[in-house]
């Protein structure tokens, strides 16, 4: 990007902080984030595996992307909708540059499998091989599995004039089969999907030992379309790939039953608008073009590539048992906080509990749950569930409360993207159990995680509240980063009940005690925290804001940023993914950093900092600082009010991410990332791993993932 050019001769300093040239486009500032996630697919120093998993990642990010942000700015088109971007582009502009950043990022991709991942994985036993390269008595096997197994699940549909150009859903992989009559030499067009129900890798028989020898699905498809389509001459074949329009729209004002309606909405999702057409590169142009049209796409909606389509399936080679190839397994001990024979209840009365996971276990808080669901004295349980996964222990010890019971309310936020389908199963398996479920508010995802339990202890009722940065998912507690507080402090507590009385009821009630609630004022709260750092630097006190987030896009935060670095006020932000704030801008941004860290576990807590010394006030956070969290989600930030955890936060991560010079990345004033190295004698920091080898130092054994 350019030189910054912003400061112009007429116009209020808040005017010149509106400029289009202060702000990075948040398409190209998500754009770069993948990219970050493909350098460490490219990075030799991760074992092999784990090579693979990144590049896995960074493909599946980037189908994504299509689906939801790709598909809006079509709709932009469609909809003649003219307003720009926050830097200035318009949505054609946008996806002229997308498309170009796109081509280079998949190309290097690309380029990096076929020459260096796949040939490292050969050596290490992992052949992913061709049906050329496969000696032919193995084929005769192959081919003997093609017809016992795949050929019945297959469905070739022809395109002429007697049959219509068949649907091609979301993702799925196809071979456009070119075909002609053996006598009459009449070309014809077939589609044939390749079954994702079959695993995209099929083994092939006879492998050495300790090896691993595959074929693509498709490749043992295309070896065997004579099965297919016998008495026709087979001209060619190429696998080509569509991606959809995936971001649903659910009309709840029209939606007679919310949960009926989400589940009609994801069986449509895979009928969305195309989006994006992938073609292997050897695709005839004929064939291209009949694609593109029938698709109803552009020229520049179809993307070409000399490697596989769906990279994302590489993932699959994960389950390999080649331990050699990946990370050491890591899953930290629960340190017997809530163990049997403890009492939860009686550990959170003595003071509040901060987890940080994953390097402490996620196990605490089903501890929390399971124990509250037997307690005889817990008189109640609700909770927000958004993510929960597919096997939830939290759902059935839930059901269980209910069935002891207990009043027990849960809301499931049946719009969280792409896991609509576990939520509405959850949300009826809930309903059977007698559990009272509700589906969010009007118009508002919701996004907080909280839990409340009501427990009568002797003639009081004293209410025990956990609230944290993450999902309720057993799985992503081991590979995402967050936070979990639990408190008993009775202001949280009153908070909490108020909270779940207008999540489930029409309670109206927008101020609390301790807690700050988006819609209603957690967009104010942030922006008053910034000012006030602000106003402490002009008047030349001691001033700080540390601030680690997933994503920083909402324009006025950032112009509160601006002018808090304008009073000099030093800010530190570890934004994983986008960030729209341009650092580093003279005259405007000059003691801002922004760093961003992509390592072995997905940076997802959210922990603030304003302030310093003894008046240092230290949040957590279910919300990024994004206009979606701020005025389209229930969101939540807390206090942390217990000094030990207060002090865990700092040293745990606003220290670490400080002091990494291996993993952390600066973003540059032109929009570019700069990778730390450490300094001539300085010793290596990669702040997650400095975690997890400090976990060991405490005595605390990693054991084999589940």
């Amino acid at each position: 990007m350019s030189e910054v050019q912003y400061i112009g001769a007429g116009g209020t300093p808040e005017d010149r902080l509106t400029d289009h040239s202060l702000y990075f486009n948040r398409e190209i500032s998500w754009l770069a984030f993948n990219r970050r996630v493909l350098e460490e697919a490219l990075d030799p120093s991760w074992p092999l595996l784990e090579r693979v998993k990144f590049l896995s990642i960074f493909h599946s990010n980037l189908d994504e992307f299509f689906m939801i942000r790709v598909s809006g700015l079509h709709e932009q088109l469609e909809a003649s909708v003219t307003e720009r971007s926050a830097d200035g582009l318009s949505a054609p502009e946008q996806l002229r540059r997308i498309r170009e950043i796109v081509e280079n990022d998949a190309g290097v991709a690309t380029r990096l499998l076929l020459d260096d991942l796949r040939p490292r994985l050969a050596e290490a036993g992992v052949r992913i091989l061709e049906w050329t390269e496969i000696e032919p008595e193995r084929r005769k096997e192959l081919s003997a599995y093609f017809e016992s197994v795949v050929f019945p699940v297959l469905t070739p549909l022809a395109f002429d004039p007697a049959h219509p150009f068949p649907f091609v859903s979301n993702l799925s992989l196809s071979l456009a089969v070119e075909l002609a009559e053996k006598k009459e030499k009449r070309a014809a067009f077939a589609r044939v999907k390749v079954p994702a129900s079959l695993g995209r890798f099929v083994p092939i028989p006879g492998a050495p030992e300790r090896t691993f020898e595959f074929i693509p699905l498709e490749k043992l498809v295309e070896a065997n379309l004579d099965r297919l389509f016998p008495g026709m001459q087979i001209l060619g074949a190429s696998a080509f790939r569509v991606t959809r329009d995936a971001d649903i729209e659910i009309r709840e004002d029209e939606a007679g039953d919310l949960l009926d309606s989400v589940a009609e909405n994801v069986r449509r999702r895979r009928f969305g608008a195309a989006i994006r057409l992938e073609v292997e590169r050897r695709c005839p142009e004929t064939v291209r073009e009949l694609l593109r049209t029938e698709l109803e796409l552009e020229p520049d909606d179809v993307y070409e590539t000399d490697g596989p389509l769906g990279a994302a399936d590489l993932l699959s080679v994960m389950k390999l048992d080649l331990p050699q190839l990946k990370d050491s397994p890591f899953l930290p001990a629960s340190r017997g906080l809530f163990d049997p024979p403890a009492n939860v209840f009686d550990i959170i009365r003595k003071g509040d509990v901060l987890l940080h996971q994953p390097y402490d276990s996620f196990d605490p808080v089903l501890h929390f749950l399971e124990r509250a669901a037997d307690d005889r004295d817990v008189l109640a349980i609700k909770m927000t569930l958004y993510r929960t996964g597919t096997d939830s222990p939290i759902v059935d010890a839930l059901a269980r409360a209910a069935e002891n019971g207990k009043q027990v309310a849960v809301l499931v936020e049946l719009k969280a993207r792409f896991d609509e389908e576990n939520n509405i199963q959850w949300a009826r398996s809930l309903e059977r159990a007698g559990v009272h479920v509700a589906y969010g508010v009007g118009g508002l995802k919701t996004h907080a995680k909280i839990a409340l339990v009501v427990r009568r202890e002797g003639t009081t009722m004293r209410r025990y509240v956990h609230v944290g940065t993450g999902n309720y998912n057993r799985a992503t507690a081991r590979v995402y980063t967050d936070l979990g507080l639990f408190t008993a402090r009775a202001d949280f507590g009153h908070d909490a009940s108020e909270l779940f009385n207008f999540l489930t009821g029409f309670s109206r009630k927008t101020k609390y005690r301790r807690l700050t609630v988006a819609p209603s004022g957690l967009h104010e709260k942030v922006l008053s925290l910034i000012d006030a750092e602000a106003e402490k630097a002009r008047q030349g006190k001691p001033s700080g804001i540390v601030a680690k987030m997933n994503a920083l896009v909402d324009p006025s935060v950032i112009r509160a940023l601006y002018r808090a670095s304008q009073a000099g006020v030093p800010i530190d932000l570890a934004v994983r993914g986008i960030c729209c704030l341009r650092p580093g801008v003279p005259g405007v941004s000059e003691t801002i950093r922004v760093s961003s860290v992509v390592g072995r576990f997905l940076e997802h807590s959210r922990a603030f900092s304003f302030g310093v010394g003894e008046e240092e006030e230290i949040y957590l956070s279910s919300a990024d600082w994004m206009p979606r969290n701020f005025f389209a989600r229930v969101e939540l930030m807390v206090p942390v009010l217990d000094e030990k955890a207060k002090e865990k936060i700092r040293q745990e991560i606003f220290a670490e991410f400080r002091a990494d010079n291996s993993r952390a990345r600066d973003l540059q004033p032109d929009g570019s990332y700069v990778r730390r190295h450490p300094a001539p004698g300085e010793a290596s920091r990669d702040a997650q791993s400095d975690l997890v080898d400090r976990l060991a130092r405490r005595g605390l054994k990693a054991v084999p993932s589940l």
